[in-house]
């Protein structure tokens, strides 16, 4: 059983990850960090790192990017590898994970969606076969409230298509501006915001009479949540040190062990 210490355990997402582990006969929270301490579920809340006492395997942080630090310093002295759901990290936070990715495992994803990263690897695998003929675009649908735009998930399916496509590819971000036929190297990506869509992601390779188009559709945040339990779980086994991500996930599960 792999046990999880969860930071942020009564926020939203805290919340529904302690219910998926509930069900979850191979997982179990044995204490949650948050500055809010009531205790919603069967484990004790700390306000700090350093009054936590219960043994663990691995850590899970779901907080706020503030913390980031001394959640890390903290998996540090325990030796306990951690998966960082939180995003919005600060280019000097990016560099202190990296930094501590040399002491502890990090585990690391923009999305922790284990659908939206085996999209990834397919759009890639496609991009390598299609890139020379294929044009391709990104569409990415979410609720009225979201307030950036890209989404953070849609730059990062672009990135990794840009590093597929067998040419020096540009975004380019809708076209109303620009009276002119496309260019045969763009990623266009292209914005919906509307009502309470959770999150749907699609990509298209349009050829000459034909259009391939993937895409994966968020109904609930639990996808997320349970991307970040089963990565914990993937994690808890990882004694090196370094940086995992989605990729290590997908590969163990494509694997077939």
């Amino acid at each position: 059983m792999t046990r999880i210490l969860l930071s942020g355990c009564n926020g939203r997402m805290g919340n529904v990850i302690s219910e998926i582990c509930k069900k979850n006969p191979e997982t179990v929270i044995v204490a949650g960090i948050d500055l809010n301490t009531e205790r919603r579920h069967n484990y004790p809340v700390y306000d700090n790192y350093d009054a936590v006492r219960d043994e663990a395997d691995v850590a899970v942080d779901f907080s706020n990017t503030s913390l980031t630090e001394s959640m890390l310093e903290f998996c540090h002295k325990r030796n306990l590898p951690v998966v960082i759901c939180t995003t919005g990290h600060t280019e000097e936070q990016k560099a202190k994970i990296l930094e501590y990715s040399e002491k502890i495992p990090v585990f690391k994803s923009g999305n922790m969606s284990l659908g939206i990263n085996v999209l990834i690897m397919l759009v890639e695998r496609a991009a390598r076969v299609l890139g020379e003929t294929f044009d391709t675009e990104i569409i990415e649908r979410h609720h009225n409230q979201k307030i950036d735009a890209p989404s953070g998930t849609a730059l990062m399916i672009a990135e990794r298509l840009a590093e597929a496509l067998p040419y020096q590819a540009e975004l380019v971000y809708d076209r109303h501006e620009v009276r002119e036929k496309r260019a045969y190297n763009e990623i266009g990506i292209h914005t919906v915001r509307g009502g309470t869509i959770v999150g749907e992601h699609e990509v298209i390779f349009a050829g000459r009479d034909e259009v391939i188009e993937i895409k994966h559709t968020a109904s609930s945040r639990e996808v997320f949540a349970a991307g970040a339990v089963k990565a914990a779980v993937f994690m808890a086994g990882v004694k090196k040190p370094g940086m995992y991500d989605m990729n290590d996930l997908v590969n163990k599960y494509s694997a077939g062990y």
